[in-house]
């Protein structure tokens, strides 16, 4: 779980970076919602591998 965790963090970072620096201003609301998607589902990810590890 925690691979997936750092997966959509670097997901969430790559669409940042082309959505808010300007190098794709067409996409830059696309990029600004998967970003906070991927963040999202980052901490979920996160948080439930923490949980499943700590009750093995």
């Amino acid at each position: 779980m925690l691979y997936y965790a750092v997966v959509f963090f670097v997901i969430a970072v790559i669409a940042a970076v082309f959505g808010f620096s300007g190098l794709a201003a067409g996409a830059a609301s696309i990029a600004q919602v998967l970003f906070f998607l991927f963040l999202i589902m980052a901490v979920l990810s996160l948080v439930l591998g923490l949980v499943r590890s700590g009750t093995k």
